[in-house]
């Protein structure tokens, strides 16, 4: 296997394939990357056998067919560390790797190529076309909502929905939830999955380095999405996702709609003062006015009060504090809405301007 290539077309498609790759492998193979040379081009493929990411870069010059897998860190530290624009040369010599820069020369332990697990090839499924930020845009506004480390493990993930004319996102951690709908043009089969959370958070990276339209497809133990030069692959989480439209708060008896930004901050200066492990606020609601309050085991104290559009009957209930400011770090939109039933019930939270996503926050006994 021999083949040249210009280090700035390597290097970004190398690190987002090298990204998937675990530090900490039980099999040595995995901490490779899968390189492979025919047809003209190079194909790089990284996994830990729940994510798969395939690269794949047109070559000029003189090539030579043939396939091996080399340390995924090493090779990207090595593209990193050679000087803009160098030409590097790879050839296979035995069991060995030769890497030239100029004069510059690396040598990598390679292990088999057919020693690389292959992550079985999606069934099809539905399929779709669409924009790489409108994809982005639905990850972003409902990933921080997702668990880390729970043991409902379906929660460790977000909910895909294909429904007729829209592709909706759900994630949810138990005290928090957040949905994001996008409008489709093409008709769809009906699906619904859910994304592992590392499966979630190395798609966002990737949809945000592309102009090109994204190919999605779904089937019964895959996701599959190619966009541009990359095809990204990954196992679903088996299980099933908490039937999220119960506890989606109705229609609440108090609407409050405030400044978004003055109201982030409000949040933001009082949480300095809150109980570092529950983080509580309590939230006071009266005529055209939202009186934010925070306190902590140290009888330090914080209070703002914050100008709203509200004309209901009061209202005192409590927040974790980090749960709103996420929200509202994530909404776009100049103001906020909120919508309140009593102190036991669920927040709902919207840009009044556009309902494509929408927030419920539980409330918490202070």
């Amino acid at each position: 296997m021999k083949f040249s290539i210009n280090r700035e077309q390597l290097l970004k498609p190398l690190q987002q394939v090298a990204a998937v790759v675990e530090k900490r492998q039980t099999l040595p193979v995995l901490s490779n990357v899968l390189l492979e040379v025919g047809d003209g081009q190079l194909s790089m493929t990284g996994t830990d056998l729940e994510l798969e990411l395939v690269a794949r870069l047109p070559l000029e010059g003189e090539l030579e067919p043939g396939e091996t897998t080399v340390p995924a860190r090493k090779l990207v530290d090595i593209a990193k560390s050679l000087p803009a624009e160098a030409d590097i040369r790879f050839e296979v010599d035995g069991e060995r790797m030769l890497v030239r820069s100029g004069r510059s020369r690396f040598t990598l332990s390679t292990l088999p190529a057919s020693e690389f697990p292959n992550l079985e090839d999606a069934a099809a499924g539905s399929s779709l076309e669409m924009k790489p930020d409108m994809l982005r845009s639905l990850i972003d506004r409902t990933a921080f909502s997702m668990a880390q480390q729970d043991v409902r493990y379906y929660l460790n993930g977000m909910l895909f929905e294909l429904k007729p004319g829209r592709l909706r996102a759900v994630a949810t951690d138990g005290h928090r939830l957040a949905l994001c709908d996008a409008e489709l043009d093409s008709p769809v089969e009906e699906a619904s999955v859910i994304l592992p959370r590392k499966g979630v958070m190395e798609l966002s990276r990737i949809l945000g380095d592309t102009g090109e339209a994204a190919r999605l497809t779904i089937g019964r133990n895959h996701v599959r999405i190619v966009v541009g030069a990359i095809t990204f692959t990954s196992k679903l989480v088996d299980g099933k996702f908490p039937e999220y439209d119960r506890v989606i708060p109705k229609e609440g008896s108090r609407k409050v709609v405030a400044d978004r930004e003055t109201l982030r901050q409000a949040l933001a200066r009082v949480a300095i003062l809150s109980n570092e492990k529950y983080r509580g606020v309590r939230v006071q609601l009266s005529e055209g006015s939202l009186r934010i309050v925070a306190n902590n085991p140290e009888q330090e104290e914080a209070e703002e009060e914050v100008s709203v559009d509200f004309n209901g009957s009061p209202l005192e209930i409590g927040f974790n504090v980090s749960y709103l400011l996420d929200v509202l770090n994530t909404m776009g939109g100049t103001q906020a809405e909120l919508e309140m039933g009593d102190s036991n019930s669920s927040a709902l939270v919207f840009d009044p301007e556009s309902k494509a996503a929408v927030y419920v926050v539980m409330p918490m006994r202070l």
